[in-house]
């Protein structure tokens, strides 16, 4: 944050609701929104959990995923800093897919048929994590 920026602690300060409006003028536009996830994989493969997984977090808003509303009820949110149309670097795969791994073994109604995108649990309404993700790589890692 701002878009197809990376760094400056902006995604830990949004999701800490602390975000100064007047940083950017972008962060004008955001700065009433109060969202947080699960975790948070930065550029560097760096992670913030900003909640613990037994509890909700604020990531999917409005949605749905296999005939149940409201995803934030009965999911985990991990957020990749990145943007839908610049690749993600190898880091950030190779770490999640470890926390995905782990998470799994935790947690075993997590399938990979269960593993989903914002987009695919609000569509049109969001979009990551965009065309530059590369799926295939990252379920590949995770049948490794």
């Amino acid at each position: 944050m701002p878009p197809n920026q990376f760094g400056g602690g902006y995604i830990e300060q949004f999701f800490s609701n602390c975000l100064d409006p007047g940083a950017d003028d972008y962060f004008a536009t955001i700065c009433d929104l109060r969202v947080s996830s699960h975790l948070l994989i930065d550029r560097l493969g760096n992670i913030t959990q900003f909640a613990p997984f037994t509890v909700r977090a604020w990531h999917a808003g409005v949605s749905h995923f296999d005939g149940r509303e409201n995803c934030n009820d009965f999911s985990i949110g991990i957020e990749m800093e990145g943007a839908d149309n610049i690749a993600y670097t190898d880091t950030q795969y190779k770490v999640l897919a470890e926390v995905t791994a782990a998470l799994c073994r935790e947690y075993p109604l997590i399938t990979a048929d269960r593993i989903v995108g914002h987009s695919d649990i609000a569509p049109g309404r969001k979009t990551d994590p965009g065309e530059a993700f590369d799926w295939q790589r990252y379920r590949q890692m995770l049948s490794a």
